[in-house]
């Protein structure tokens, strides 16, 4: 993105975007130092971004493995029909699953597209067949089980 593109944002706060989104533990004081400005107008400037959207939250990023949840699953979904209704059912009930950690509409040959972390393929399996298949108006599924995270929460290319 440049800069020009979003009168919003000057260089200064793309700088504490870029920052922040490098390393979100910067204190407001290093994070000042880092784009040069005062910790002052850092923390005003910050707090705007927050304010206007520009950054959605702040996490850790967890691994995985290390809490069990090794195995990841893409799921192709099809659903029986393409009216508003049928996709706000499944919206809907795909919300409350916490296993579904990315569910997007996508164009092509699935309706949704789903990014899911369980344990092992037996899991998967239960997941599946308990829950997957019995939201509401899927037709079809398709999954894949990735074998390796090539690259995986890059950071946005602005």
């Amino acid at each position: 993105m440049e800069e020009s593109s979003n009168s919003a944002l000057d260089r200064t706060d793309v700088r504490i975007l870029r920052a922040l989104q490098a390393d979100g533990r910067l204190t407001n004081a290093e994070l000042a130092a880092r784009v040069n400005v005062s910790p002052a107008t850092c923390h005003r400037r910050t707090q705007r971004l927050f304010d206007d959207g520009f950054i959605t939250g702040v996490r850790a990023e967890v691994a995985p493995s290390l809490v069990g949840l090794g195995t990841l699953v893409m799921v192709g979904v099809v659903l029986d029909r393409s009216t508003p209704e049928s996709f706000a059912a499944f919206e809907g009930a795909v919300l409350g699953m916490k296993d579904v950690l990315d569910c997007n509409l996508v164009a092509g040959d699935f309706d949704y597209l789903l990014k899911i972390r369980v344990r092992d393929m037996e899991d998967f399996n239960t997941l599946h067949g308990q829950k997957l298949i019995a939201l509401p108006g899927v037709r079809q599924t398709r999954t894949f089980f990735v074998m390796k995270a090539v690259k995986e929460n890059a950071h946005l290319p602005f």
